[in-house]
């Protein structure tokens, strides 16, 4: 078994984030009196509370706070065949991708609930969202070897792509709309040739 351990930048500054507003709203929960008792523990671990005659005295526990941020930023993946810790980051973020291109396909092309009428409606319906995730791994795969992640995220492309508008009328050419410089820069990095 492998394990590849990880450390990510903007990963350890949200962490950050995310424990100041958690200590933030505990301190605040403390001060006004309105605890939560599934808080408790939380409570003992990042305060000192004393009871003084005025009432009570709040002091962060600093040391609690700076061991928990020895651990910001890390991530691990653990394999039993990958070696290679770039390899094993690839494939993770492959299936990612993945993850996101379901939620496309349930987002975008109304398949949350499959209501068709027959079998054959089903299978057409399938035989679309299959040949959709089929189009969202080539563009993937593209964004990866040019580079396009640097400027975009894959959502950003979809919906760049997205802003083209198509009118087809029976009997007549298809008429596109404008296709604008970065789109037509787009088209070119996917080796598409854009619509005329």
């Amino acid at each position: 078994m492998y394990l590849h351990l990880y450390y990510n930048v903007q990963k350890a500054a949200d962490d950050e984030l995310a424990l100041n507003d958690k200590i933030d709203k505990l301190k605040e929960e403390l001060v006004s009196g309105n605890t939560v008792d599934s808080h408790e523990k939380m409570y003992q671990r990042y305060f000192t509370i004393r009871k003084t005659r005025g009432g009570q005295t709040i002091k962060v526990n600093e040391e609690a706070i700076r061991e928990e941020k020895l651990d910001h930023g890390y991530f691990s993946l653990i394999s039993n065949e990958i070696k290679d810790p770039i390899i094993a980051l690839c494939l993770y973020r492959s299936k990612d991708v993945v993850e996101k291109a379901f939620c496309n396909i349930k987002d975008r092309l109304n398949c949350r609930r499959f209501l068709t009428s027959s079998e054959a409606s089903l299978n057409g319906k399938l035989f679309v969202v299959f040949v959709g995730l089929i189009i969202l791994s080539y563009i993937h795969t593209k964004m990866q070897k040019n580079g396009l992640y640097k400027s975009y995220t894959l959502e950003q492309v979809l919906l760049e792509l997205d802003g083209i508008e198509g009118f087809i009328e029976p009997g007549r050419a298809p008429i596109i709309g404008e296709i604008l410089e970065k789109q037509r820069k787009l088209y070119n990095v996917f080796d598409v040739t854009p619509p005329q």
